[in-house]
């Protein structure tokens, strides 16, 4: 650890600083890192948002910088590839990669203070539902911002598939309070949500599925899944 100068000079009333003398202090060298930029796109930072609330984590393993984790399955490669893209536009000047777990799955893996600020809630305090998480307000009070976030939410908890040559879209999570979000977000976009819970071992599951007129919410959110 350095010695630094502080740019300031200590007051004369100061009763341990007489004469006006400068002060040196000791700081980390990472303190005076510059600050690293974070986009101001919006629609970006609500499609990450819908990400990270359907397969984020958030930890603090160095005890200097948050990491946000999104697990991926493999055989989403293309989604995974455009996940890490993405979160690379959101912070362009900070390290986004591909972390390999099980047979299946991987991570993608970045590092930011920014983190629990953007996405509301914190590392080391408990799981995303223990925190009580939700999307937030200036999210759900605009319908661009809506349909990114929806799109990142159905990436990762959601599903597309045909039922009886129907299409259906499902998102499926054990956060009530992010259950209603979704049914709230698909409901200002026009569309007719229908909401089912079912007690598991694991906790209640929430499916939020829509049913009707699903070819024109998948093309209105542009959704897709590979």
């Amino acid at each position: 650890m350095k010695l630094a100068r502080v740019s300031e000079l200590a007051d004369d009333r100061d009763s341990k600083s007489r004469g006006r003398k400068a002060v040196w202090v000791q700081i980390p060298p990472w303190a005076l890192m510059k600050k690293r930029r974070l986009s101001n796109d919006k629609k970006l930072r609500s499609y990450i948002i819908g990400i990270a609330l359907g397969d984020g984590n958030l930890s603090n393993p160095n005890m200097r910088a948050t990491r946000l984790r999104v697990t991926c399955d493999k055989k989403y490669i293309k989604l995974a590839h455009h996940i890490k893209t993405s979160i690379e536009k959101l912070l362009p000047e900070n390290k986004t990669s591909f972390v390999d777990r099980k047979k299946n799955y991987l991570d993608i893996s970045c590092y930011s203070n920014y983190w629990e600020q953007l996405l509301g809630w914190k590392a080391g305090k408990g799981r995303k539902i223990e925190q009580a998480i939700s999307v937030p307000v200036w999210i759900k009070n605009n319908k661009r911002y809506i349909k990114n976030c929806l799109r990142g939410l159905l990436q990762t908890d959601g599903s597309i598939y045909n039922d009886r040559g129907y299409a259906m879209v499902n998102f499926v999570n054990h956060s009530k309070n992010l259950a209603q979000d979704v049914a709230l977000m698909i409901t200002a976009l026009g569309y007719k949500p229908n909401t089912q819970q079912l007690k598991t071992k694991s906790g209640t599951k929430y499916t939020v599925r829509v049913s009707k007129n699903t070819k024109g919410f998948i093309k209105e959110i542009k959704l897709w899944k590979t």
